[in-house]
């Protein structure tokens, strides 16, 4: 979101463009296409517009290239302004002559994980009225576990809502006590004897944002971070009490700018990323149609679970935080790596996959390096000691160097573990190709992954891809621990039957006669589907507690085999610990889809539903 905090003429005269904001809100989107390619979607509010005329314009897109689509639409009459009879044009003129031209510009990129990739399920959403301050749109990033149970209660409150999407829901459940809080308003200002167009100006001017937030968000639970435009020129966005999803603004004199992550307010800004903000758990920022800023809260916080897998993969790698985390990560693997490999880094040639993993695979390679210089240097200088030393014990230790290789090249840009399953069997298989005569039939080859969710782009491509290089055995190193429980709150990896690690799992409890188990844990999820959210526990977690992550590692690696390949060599598998996971983030403790320990209850109701619909051979979401 950008919100200008003086005329659009200053940008004008300032900067020498009338849209500056707009060109900014653009920028904002490019730099997070990352977190959807799927649809895209703009709406814009134009404050002070005479009675009559549109002060709220929307575009939205699900087709192929929907920024682009979007902005070519938003930006079609923008260069009406660079002709002379605006150049000394008023603010309303400027706002007349180009459609898209406003104070405040909301942009959202739909991540479609579950629903049709269609126009109508892209952000903003809006709720119109023809009362500029009863008007909103809104967009974010989140899932709530229990937005059937807001549903509900929109309609016992005798609403007839069309969509039950937890963006609907939440739209309308702000809408509905944003009607009540004007008519609060009217009710006390009428009875001190305001009337007409100024009790409407008044009511408008002192709306509680924070009392209609707070009321709304009674009984929400999930995660989220979003943003909503007010048809009057108002604006507030807020984010979830236990800080789940990440948000972030960027404050000047001249503009309030709010992105999902912090590098890219710096970098469309041009600001150290230390002077962009995180919007604080539970808080609340409302800007104003004077451009004030009000920060307060709607929610008191919970124990702050920051989610690990936005730091892991689905943010941008350049922020200076992540991208030390993810380094931190390859850094744990070394020396479980250099066990496998028996410390024969001469015949080890080391890789990464997908692009995303290049940062874990950097740390990896300088740990691996210095662990094995300083063993290196131990040696040679335990021989000058003796007296031993020769020329060629000091020309190996100048030689030694850890063997780096780019095998793996992703050719298209795909996020395959949740792209729709119609489509991803034709697709994952092209999803990588190789730099052949890199690698010797002699060579280990180690590849690092950022993750394994699904096992499939492993066993369908990778694996398939990798072994064409022919080495002599490959080894996939995951810088995350692996998935074992669904998340619901915004990354969305909710059929817990799909997991590797899960299959994996189930496979070997099956395989050792302990099956029951599954009977059991079904019992106990069924004894609890009836009762609250906060008595849910946890059962799945006891199939998993029977297993060490190295039995579940190499189960995995079995799995992750093609069926028909003409390479016989072993594979391996080496995850994270979530012991190394905390020590590379210890200020991010969001770790429920690996360790299964929620961050609300509706978590844990989540992850009851999840299983059961698994033992039914349901493959619907579980929220």
């Amino acid at each position: 979101m950008v919100r200008l905090r003086k005329p659009i003429t200053y940008y004008r005269d300032q900067y020498g463009d009338a849209a500056w904001g707009l060109r900014r809100l653009y920028l904002l989107m490019e730099k997070q296409h990352n977190r959807g390619q799927d649809g895209a979607g703009v709406a814009v509010v134009k404050t002070d517009m005479p009675p009559g005329e549109q002060f709220l314009v929307r575009s939205r897109s699900a087709k192929r290239n929907a920024l682009e689509r979007i902005f070519d639409t938003v930006t079609r009459d923008l260069n009406t302004l660079t002709k002379s009879r605006y150049k000394k044009a008023d603010d309303l003129k400027l706002k007349r002559a180009a459609s898209y031209l406003g104070e405040v510009a909301l942009g959202h990129l739909r991540y479609g994980t579950y629903a049709g990739n269609i126009q109508s399920n892209c952000h903003p959403y809006t709720r119109k009225n023809n009362t500029a301050s009863r008007t909103l749109a809104i967009a974010g990033n989140f899932n709530l576990t229990n937005s059937d149970a807001v549903f509900a209660q929109l309609v016992e409150y005798g609403l007839n809502l069309v969509g039950d999407s937890d963006t609907q829901v939440v739209l309308e459940r702000i809408g509905y006590e944003l009607d009540c809080e004007h008519e609060r308003l009217r009710a006390a200002l009428q009875a001190d004897g305001v009337e007409g167009r100024t009790l409407a100006d008044k009511v408008s001017r002192t709306l509680d944002y924070q009392r209609i937030l707070q009321r709304a968000s009674d009984g929400w639970d999930g995660g989220y971070v979003f943003a909503a435009l007010v048809g009057n020129g108002d604006a507030f966005v807020c984010r979830d009490p236990a800080g789940i999803r990440p948000g972030y603004i960027h404050v000047t004199d001249d503009i309030v700018a709010v992105a999902s992550e912090r590098v890219a307010l710096s970098s469309v800004f041009n600001v150290e990323p230390e002077t962009v903000r995180e919007i604080p758990p539970g808080g609340l920022i409302v800007i104003r149609q004077d451009g004030s800023v009000e920060d307060s809260s709607f929610a008191q916080t919970l124990e702050i679970r920051q989610c690990t897998f936005e730091r892991i993969y689905f943010s941008r790698g350049n922020d200076p935080d992540i991208y030390r985390e993810r380094k931190a990560l390859g850094k744990q693997l070394a020396p479980r790596i250099l066990d496998l490999v028996d410390n024969d880094i001469e015949n080890t040639v080391f890789s990464f996959i997908p692009n995303t993993a290049e940062i874990a695979y950097i740390g990896l390679g300088e740990e691996l390096q210095r662990i094995t210089t300083e063993r290196a240097f131990e040696d040679v200088w335990a021989r000058i000691e003796a007296g031993t030393v020769k020329r060629d014990d000091l020309e190996r230790l100048m030689r030694q160097r850890v063997r780096a290789e780019k095998v793996a090249h992703k050719d298209q840009r795909l996020r395959t573990f949740i792209t729709h399953d119609a489509a991803r069997a034709s697709l994952v298989a092209h999803v990588y190709d190789i730099t052949r005569d890199v690698v010797r039939n002699t060579d280990t080859l180690v590849v690092v992954d950022d993750s394994i969710v699904r096992g499939t782009t492993l066993r369908e491509s990778i694996i398939t891809m990798l072994s064409r290089v022919k080495p002599k055995r490959i080894i996939v190193a995951s810088s995350a621990p692996p998935i074992m429980y669904p998340d619901c709150y915004g990354i969305d990896m909710s059929q817990l039957g799909r997991f590797i690690a899960f299959e994996a799992a189930v496979s070997l409890l099956r395989e050792s006669g302990n099956g029951d188990l599954l009977d059991e844990i079904e019992r106990r999820c069924l004894a609890q589907v009836d009762r609250p959210d906060a008595e849910q526990e946890n059962h799945v977690g006891a199939i998993y507690e029977r297993f060490t992550l190295e039995e579940l590692s190499d189960r995995i690696a079995k799995l992750i085999r093609p069926e028909r390949i003409p390479w016989h060599g072993p594979i391996d598998v080496v995850y994270q610990s979530v012991d190394g996971l905390r020590s590379a983030m210890p200020e991010h403790t969001g770790d429920w889809f690996f360790t299964g320990r929620y961050p609300t209850p509706g978590g844990y109701r989540v992850l009851n539903r999840s299983y059961l619909k698994w033992r039914q051979s349901d493959d619907a979401r579980a929220y």
